[in-house]
């Protein structure tokens, strides 16, 4: 699956409105550590303001109207009854100032995800949506509680060009050029946490060549140019996503 190759430059409006369903989408999808963890969107303009979850809410209770702005340094840059978690901005700030494409950062806590951050191999290529990425995932080494402003240009570092990395003893992260993008680049990177942990339990497992591993990671990013490519699986993929969430959650949109 191919994904959205540049970021239409949307309203703040329509840009609290993606964030606000991604964070009631990764609590649909149980990925949620309580109201901890962080999603963050970068707003348009010079001024490097980004919306990000208020401290102390559940994402199930997350709405566009109550997402909060900040600026790279985790100041509230308009009023707001809600904080902001220290550990949100270093690690989403930085990736923000490096990453002119990185317009949503997504990081999680979930339990496959822990798990394979935990191993030393890391994500292996054991099934067709981890083959997704492929040698396309930065590692880097835990630090302690991301509190500290030195990490961030490690981090930074460690993350690359890739729009996925794996935080060592601590969890999972994506970026994208969409909210949209960020969350569905997320979902399948913890399916294959999630299949890399049933198939450990399973028995010996069979891995494919380097060679086939690496076509189909150019397959997903529609680089094999002899093979039918589909550029719309993202965004038909997103649509079905909102249908739901009109369904069981329609507030998240006010």
């Amino acid at each position: 699956m191919t994904t959205t190759t540049a970021a239409t430059i949307k309203t703040e409006v329509e840009l609290r409105r993606e964030l606000a369903a991604v964070y009631r989408l990764i609590a649909h999808f149980k990925m949620t550590d309580l109201i901890f963890t962080h999603i963050s969107v970068r707003l348009p303009g010079p001024e490097h303001h980004f919306l990000i979850n208020p401290y102390g809410l559940l994402f199930e209770e997350i709405t566009a109207s109550n997402l909060v702005k900040v600026d790279l340094a985790g100041n509230l840059v308009e009023p707001s009854v809600f904080e902001v978690n220290p550990a949100g901005f270093v690690i989403h700030g930085a990736i923000h100032a490096a990453r002119e494409d990185a317009q949503c950062v997504l990081h999680t806590h979930t339990q496959a995800g822990c798990a394979v951050a935990a191993q030393e191999a890391g994500l292996l290529p054991i099934n067709q949506i981890s083959m997704e990425f492929y040698n396309r995932v930065g590692y880097h080494d835990y630090e302690g509680i991301a509190l500290n402003l030195a990490e961030r240009e490690r981090l930074v570092t460690d993350l690359g060009e890739r729009s996925a990395m794996i935080l060592r003893n601590h969890g999972l992260l994506t970026v994208g050029t969409s909210a949209q993008d960020a969350f569905l680049r997320m979902y399948y990177l913890e399916r294959a946490c999630q299949i890399q942990i049933a198939a450990q339990h399973s028995g010996a497992l069979r891995l494919p060549s380097p060679e086939v591993a690496e076509h189909t990671a150019r397959q997903f990013a529609g680089e094999q140019s002899d093979d039918y490519t589909d550029d719309k699986a993202y965004d038909l993929a997103w649509a079905a996503l909102l249908r739901m969430l009109e369904r069981i959650a329609p507030d998240y949109k006010y």
